[in-house]
This record gives structure tokens, C-alpha cells and sequence, in this order.
């Protein structure tokens, strides 16, 4: 399985960040299959924004369950993250990763800065 992430790598405060994971050699619709976001940041650590089932239900952190969104489209076999309200704290490397919980499989992760 291959994920190749895309999407802006700068963001201006209050705006949404959007990321899209296209996945090869494996299908979003695959049963039980689940699809993460997680980001990475040098104080922080690894932190996990949420992911989406092969059924299209979604899971999000608490902590920032009011500002994620996590969707897909099934023709392009691609999964994408929306952050609202973004601030500077929201810098991070941000990566796609499959499966929970082991993540064998990752994004290249890209570094999204938020900065006016």
C-alpha cells in the first residue's frame, strides 16, 4: 500500500488547512480497513487527528473534534482532512497513515505551516 499526500504547505490563521491522501495498492472501501490523519509536532509528539472507515464513518480526537472533518472520494481512492479556525499551534507535519493502530503504511508527511 502506497499513500502520496497533497495539498497547500501554508496556511493563514482562521483559514482551513486541507490535505488529500491518494492511496495505491489498496482500497478505501477495503472491509474493516480504517484510514488515519495524524500530525507531528516538536513539542507535542505524534498526536492522531482522526481517520475514516471503509464503511465512510468517521472517528476524531476530542480535542479537536470541533474543527475536523475527514471525507473521501471513492473514485480517486482518496481520503482528505479539513482543519478549521486553524491558529499557529496547528503547525505540524502532517501525515496519512494506514492501518490503526500499528500504522504500517505512511504518507511521505509534509509540513504544514500556519503564519500570516
Amino acid at each position: 500500500v502506497q499513500l502520496q499526500e497533497s495539498g497547500p504547505g501554508l496556511v493563514k490563521p482562521s483559514q482551513t488547512l486541507s490535505r488529500t491522501c491518494t492511496v495505491a495498492g489498496g482500497a478505501i472501501t477495503t472491509s474493516r480497513s480504517s484510514w488515519s490523519w495524524l500530525r507531528q509536532t516538536p513539542g507535542k509528539g505524534l498526536e492522531w487527528i482522526g481517520y475514516i472507515r471503509a464503511s465512510g464513518s468517521t472517528y476524531y480526537n476530542p480535542s479537536l473534534t470541533s474543527r475536523t472533518s475527514i471525507s473521501r472520494d471513492t473514485s480517486k481512492n482518496q481520503f482528505t482532512l479539513q482543519l478549521s479556525s486553524v491558529t499557529p499551534e496547528d503547525t505540524a507535519v502532517y501525515y496519512c497513515a494506514t492501518p490503526p493502530p500499528e500504522y504500517l503504511y505512511w504518507g511521505q508527511g509534509t509540513q504544514v505551516t500556519v503564519s500570516s
